[in-house]
C-alpha cells in the first residue's frame, strides 16, 4: 500500500473551523489520483499534510505502514511555482534535489539525463533559467521532481500559471512520462479536464463539510483525447458533483 489516509480532519486555531473531516483515502503504488473541488474546499491543505508540511489535528497518515509526522524524501512535492534557483543553470537545478539527498554523482548523471530526454531539455541543459520561458522552467521543475524517485509525487496545480496551449502540452508530457514509469502521483487541479485527462481515479472534495463527496475511476484507456464521446461523459458526471463550481 503506498497511502492510507484514516479519518483524516485539520482544524485551524485561529478560525476554529474545520477544513477537513473524516478523510478515508487510499492511494495505490503507481495510482495517478487527481483531485478536484470548489475553491476553499481543502485540496491544497491535503497535500500540505500529506507532505507533512502541516499535522493533521484528526486521524493519520501512513506511508507504507510509517505514519506521516513531517517533511521526507519518500515524498517530493511540486508547486504552482517552479521554484527553480536562478543561479543555477537548468541541469544544476535538475540535479540539485538529488545533491541535497545524497545521491551518487554517477546516478545523478543518469537520472538527470534520463528526465532531460524525457522533458525534451537536452539542448538546454546549460541554459540560465531566465533564458527559459514559463512553460520550460515548469518543465525543468517536472523533470526536477521526477529525478527524486520518491515514492510519491505530490502536485499542486502546476500548470495552472500557464496559458492554455503550454499547460495543454505539459499534462501530455506529464501523461507520457506516466506512462513510461508509473509513479505514484496525488494531483490537484482546479481544471475537471485535465483530471480526467490524468486520473486513474478523481477524488471529488466538498465544499460544504470539508470531506470526501466522491471518488470516480476513470476507466479509458490511455492516451487519452478530450473530445471522445466517454472522455466528455466523465467530464459533465465529475461537473454535476461538484455542483456548479467556476470550472
Amino acid at each position: 500500500m503506498a497511502l492510507i489516509l484514516e479519518n483524516v480532519g485539520k482544524t485551524f486555531e485561529n478560525t476554529g473551523r474545520a477544513t477537513l473531516k473524516n478523510i478515508n483515502l487510499e492511494i495505490q503504488p503507481g495510482e495517478f489520483l487527481c483531485v478536484v473541488g470548489k475553491s476553499g474546499c481543502g485540496k491544497s491543505t491535503l497535500l500540505n499534510l500529506i507532505a507533512g508540511l502541516e499535522a493533521p489535528t484528526e486521524g493519520r497518515i501512513l506511508l507504507k505502514g510509517k505514519e506521516v509526522k513531517g517533511p521526507g524524501s519518500e515524498r517530493t512535492v511540486m508547486f504552482q511555482e517552479h521554484a527553480l534557483f536562478p543561479w543555477l543553470n537548468v541541469i544544476q537545478n535538475i540535479k540539485f534535489g538529488m545533491k541535497i539527498n545524497g545521491v551518487p554523482k554517477e546516478e545523478q548523471e543518469i537520472r538527470a539525463e534520463k528526465y532531460l530526454k524525457m522533458m525534451q531539455l537536452e539542448q538546454y541543459k546549460d541554459y540560465a533559467i531566465h533564458q527559459l520561458s514559463g512553460g520550460m522552467r515548469q518543465r525543468v521543475a517536472l523533470a526536477r521532481a521526477f529525478t527524486m524517485d520518491s515514492d510519491i509525487l505530490l502536485m499542486d496545480e502546476p500548470f495552472s500559471a500557464l496559458d492554455k496551449q503550454t499547460s495543454n502540452h505539459l499534462r501530455k508530457e506529464l501523461q507520457d512520462i506516466w506512462m513510461q514509469t508509473h509513479k505514484t502521483i496525488f494531483f490537484i487541479t482546479h481544471s475537471v479536464e485535465e483530471a480526467v485527462y490524468l486520473g486513474d481515479k478523481v477524488v471529488v472534495m466538498s465544499g460544504e463539510n470539508g470531506g470526501i463527496r466522491n471518488i470516480v475511476p476513470i476507466n479509458l484507456e490511455r492516451p487519452r483525447h478530450v473530445y471522445d464521446e466517454a472522455f466528455i461523459a466523465y467530464r459533465h458526471k465529475i461537473l454535476e458533483e461538484i455542483q456548479g463550481g467556476d470550472y
